[in-house]
């Protein structure tokens, strides 16, 4: 006979997870009550906020491959993780929250701290659960795991009333159940998939976030340099195609480079991987690759035709299909099509002037390809993606579908701890890095060892920057001039820092943190009027973009 907290720790160990993320309080406590038995087999890293812990999990989850765990008490430390449920179902990570509760004697009587978060958070999870019966956890617990990593992953959360947790049960050990198996390849669709790629004259690849957490980088790599077809990335596909390649375009979408954007109008065929055209990705829906043959391979057929109609769509897990398809494709050197791309590339600016785009270029020579760079949301992410010359499918961690403020400093926490060993960068602004900026406890108390990189330019740059292009300047509540020192602030929790507002500057900041351990943080200032470009107009082709 065990507590349902001992078999919640079981079955973790069970699936080989080893590390979580958290904070407690009363309606959770037999959990940690029972983690104290499972020192050093079960690390656990507490948060500053439950927020925090979330990204935490998030960003372990994105930069390890395996199941992000966050354990919260009822009430307001459920609701705290909404925000990264949020995150992590737009973006498809497996992250699972165990979410202590009232006991089932009170639910539904507006207990102290009783809150139905199931129904809150069923529209941001693949699943929720709430368990009543301590004898059906063990098999819940196993099912959420899996829901979190089958097919199209994502979040789960497994609400847990404290009785159920002190119960005893004897129904354990239990025997985790297979993975899901997905159906053969269909010989036709190859067949014809292959044909529309060899008869093609301008065809491109559109990859996206799914590519990644496919584990189909690798065979994408392969397809596009046999048949040389260039390759375009979404945001969350950044990594997933080295940029330094001949073939990489980079960005798409709104801030897309000229060339990329331009690819994708000129298209005769894309070949859509692991994407799901969000607004941001491809403007106006009608003129988005409006010369096309549109194909989909997707492991989530409610993606097909959502946004775009495409012609021909593949439900399949990516590597196994794309590997079928290597086979079939012909080899190709397509000289005019790659041509004519370069010919569509704009000047690089000089690299000695002050700004954005070679703020992140020096940043960038100080680290390898062993680096994670997880950013927050807003200008600096999109510089970020514009110039960080990504390599890996691990490299880039970021709020995509959701854009959230203040994930950045989360998420390189567990970034940093399931690589030890990595170089793990954040680049933030002072808009999201003032949201979060709690959870620099948790960097300092673990003595985790990562590069805050604070681009300051004393605004919510990107939103102010709409109101310059499209609101006639108003500048309405994007100003942050206020009274705080960043460097005194890092000091406060016993994290070296540096200022910087010049190349110059910035380079003797960068040698000095190769000289330190454990965290360091660097304030850049930036100015309110640097801006990024391109950008895509609302309302407008994605090839109708502003350059500045």
């Amino acid at each position: 006979m065990i507590s349902g907290a001992e078999i919640i720790l079981k079955q973790l160990i069970e699936r080989k997870i080893d590390t979580v993320f958290g904070y407690p309080g009363g309606a959770i406590m037999p959990v940690y009550d029972e983690l104290l038995k499972y020192e050093g087999v079960i690390t656990h890293y507490r948060s500053a906020h439950e927020q925090g812990g979330m990204h935490a999990a998030d960003g372990y989850s994105r930069s390890t491959g395996n199941a992000g765990i966050c354990f919260v008490t009822s009430g307001p430390g459920a609701t705290n993780t909404i925000t990264g449920l949020a995150t992590a179902y737009m973006d498809s990570i497996p992250v699972i929250v165990f979410s202590g509760q009232v006991p089932t004697a009170l639910l539904g009587k507006d207990s102290f701290q009783e809150i139905d978060i199931t129904s809150i958070c069923e529209p941001i999870t693949k699943k929720t659960f709430l368990v009543e019966n301590v004898d059906n956890l063990a098999a819940i617990v196993d099912e959420a795991i899996s829901i979190a990593l089958d097919g199209r992953q994502g979040p789960v959360l497994v609400d847990l009333p404290k009785d159920v947790l002190l119960a005893k049960s004897s129904n354990y050990p239990y025997k985790s159940k297979e993975s899901k198996k997905y159906s053969s390849i269909n010989e036709d669709m190859l067949d014809e998939v292959a044909a529309r790629i060899n008869s093609a004259k301008k065809p491109l690849i559109y990859a996206g976030g799914g590519v990644k957490n496919g584990n189909a980088s690798d065979n994408l790599f392969s397809i596009a340099t046999k048949a040389s077809i260039p390759v375009a990335n979404t945001l969350m596909g950044l990594g997933s195609f080295p940029i330094d390649h001949h073939l990489a375009l980079g960005l798409s979408g709104m801030h897309g480079h000229p060339e990329t954007n331009e690819a994708i109008d000129a298209c005769d065929l894309l070949i859509t991987v692991g994407a799901r055209f969000s607004d941001r990705s491809i403007g106006t829906s009608s003129t988005f690759a409006k010369n096309a043959f549109i194909i989909h391979f997707d492991i989530d057929d409610t993606e097909f035709s959502k946004n775009i109609e495409s012609h021909l769509y593949i439900e399949d897990p990516l590597n196994a299909f794309l590997d079928r398809l290597l086979e079939k494709i012909d080899a190709n050197n397509r000289t005019e099509w790659n041509e004519w791309i370069d010919s569509r590339k704009h000047n690089i600016k000089d690299n000695s002037i002050y700004c954005p785009e070679n703020i992140l270029k020096l940043v960038n020579t100080y680290y390898d390809d062993n680096t994670i760079l997880v950013t927050d949301t807003g200008q600096h992410q999109i510089w970020a993606a514009q110039y960080w010359k990504f390599k890996n499918p691990d490299e880039f961690l970021t709020s995509g579908g959701l854009g959230t403020m203040g994930y950045g400093l989360g998420a390189a926490i567990g970034a940093a701890v399931g690589n030890p060993g990595k170089n793990v960068v954040l680049i933030t602004g002072d808009g999201s890095f003032r949201m979060n900026s709690n959870e620099m406890l948790t960097v300092s108390t673990y003595n985790l060892p990562i590069t805050i990189v604070l681009m300051n330019n004393e605004s919510l740059g990107m939103v102010r920057q709409w109101q310059k292009l499209f609101n006639d300047k108003r500048y309405s509540e994007t100003d942050n001039k206020a009274r705080l020192d960043y460097l005194a602030l890092s000091s406060a929790y016993d994290i070296k820092s540096k200022y910087a507002d010049s190349l110059e500057s910035l380079d003797i900041a960068l040698k000095e943190r190769k000289s330190q351990t454990g965290p360091f943080f660097i304030e850049v200032k930036v100015d309110k009027d640097e801006d990024v470009y391109p950008i895509v107009p609302p309302g407008k082709s994605i090839a109708e973009y502003i350059t500045g």
